[in-house]
């Protein structure tokens, strides 16, 4: 069976900066990712890790500077008219929309380019607003639409031509809860239809909710692939200690704590340690608290400080 979407060596370069101060900065690097038929399949990673940038490659909306990409078996440079009949995509934010028109309009109207007139015209635009919780506001101009009801249209937009790959980038960025929790409601259903669905997002949460197997990105590069559940603990698993006024004699036992994985100076003032758990971090907790230290606090650090130690303690592996 054609895999859905398939990439190879896919990189994406740009030029910045004139003269002694240009530098080639790299969107994606020779990125390797293989999703299959009927797959949901979840992109996480920081904002400018290259998740959008693949996605409009994908679409053909940006064309890479090397490698290959394939949907459908259809390679987006050589055949990108095949690739736009099998891709919908949803962006965020308001480009894709018009505000002037209703909601109804906007759909009728990329209806329309993908073909479809008359009856069936009708028929599709009246399920896509049932099914995405639009109808009610169907016949109200865009431009009075909140941020989340802008990002459901764009999401009903995507559906409009029941393409076999969907390819959704923070798709619920801007939405209330309960339009995230339709959304995951909508998600399940078309995997019940046996469509591709690539979702981008930085929640956590949310790409363990819906996907089948989640792929960390960052800098352009794959690190790792996995189901939810592993790269849930992988992500999770990490937690942070900021303290004021750690001794220096404590301060310098505490990288050989088991399970401190670094211990920094932020400023002259506050230190801080991240651990590998919460094993880890409540020997650290009981050693500050010991030496006399009250000015400590606890958390987690960014996902794009996760995938440092990731890279650090898994280097590039990738599981297809």
């Amino acid at each position: 069976m054609t895999a859905a979407v398939v990439t190879r060596g896919l990189t994406r370069s740009y030029r910045t900066g004139k003269g002694d101060t240009a530098r080639t900065v790299h969107a994606l690097d020779a990125l390797d990712l293989t999703v299959e038929p009927g797959e949901v399949r979840g992109l996480l990673g920081p904002n400018g890790a290259g998740k959008t940038t693949l996605c409009r490659i994908l679409s053909t909306v940006l064309l890479p500077t090397s490698g290959t990409a394939t949907v459908l078996g259809h390679d987006v440079v050589a055949d990108p008219l095949a690739v736009k009949h099998s891709v919908g995509i949803v962006f965020g934010g308001e480009k894709g929309l018009y505000g002037k028109l209703t909601a109804r309009q906007n759909l009728a109207f990329w209806a329309a380019l993908y073909g479809l007139r008359g009856k069936a015209l009708r028929l599709r635009v009246d399920a896509l607003l049932e099914r995405t919780g639009l109808a009610d506001r169907a016949e109200e101009r865009v431009d009075t639409f909140s941020r989340g009801m802008k990002q459901r249209l764009h999401l009903t937009r995507g559906m409009v031509a029941e393409s076999p790959v969907l390819i959704l980038d923070e798709p619920t960025a801007g939405m209330d809860p309960v339009a995230a929790r339709d959304f995951r409601v909508l998600v399940a259903e078309l995997r019940t239809e046996r469509r591709t669905l690539l979702i981008t997002t930085h929640d956590m949460a949310e790409a363990t909710a819906v996907c089948d197997r989640v792929s960390l990105i960052d800098r352009g590069g794959l690190l790792v692939t996995d189901t939810p559940d592993a790269i849930g603990s992988l992500v999770s698993r990490h937690e942070r200690i900021d303290a004021v006024g750690v001794p220096d004699v404590l301060w310098a036992e505490l990288p050989a704590t088991p399970g401190v994985i670094s211990a920094v100076r932020l400023d002259d003032a506050t230190q801080r340690i991240e651990t590998d758990g919460t094993l880890a971090t409540a020997r650290v907790l009981q050693r500050l608290v010991a030496a006399g230290v009250t000015r400590i606090s606890t958390g987690r650090p960014s996902l794009e400080e996760v995938y440092l130690h990731v890279m650090g303690d898994r280097g590039m592996s990738v599981s297809r």
